[in-house]
């Protein structure tokens, strides 16, 4: 991949910083804990391609709506 795509990509949830693991051909959210996958030197920065990087409590993918609990 080249070097100036990674200076101008972002993870598209959170608009932070990703890091390219050049083994797994992956750019990883540390903050979403996402690795979105790069197939054939292409970047797929959708967050339903993207796979939790670190076991644990599932990042919601999409903004949760209006809490079901009453408000009191």
């Amino acid at each position: 991949m080249d070097t100036r795509l990674f200076e101008i990509l972002v993870c598209p949830l959170c608009k932070g910083p990703l890091a390219y693991d050049k083994k797994a051909q992956e750019l990883i959210c540390h903050a979403d804990k996402l690795a979105y996958p790069i197939r054939d030197g292409i970047p797929v920065m959708l967050a339903d391609e993207a796979r939790q990087s670190v076991e644990g409590t599932p990042v919601p993918l999409e903004p949760s709506g209006p809490s079901d609990t009453p408000a009191k």
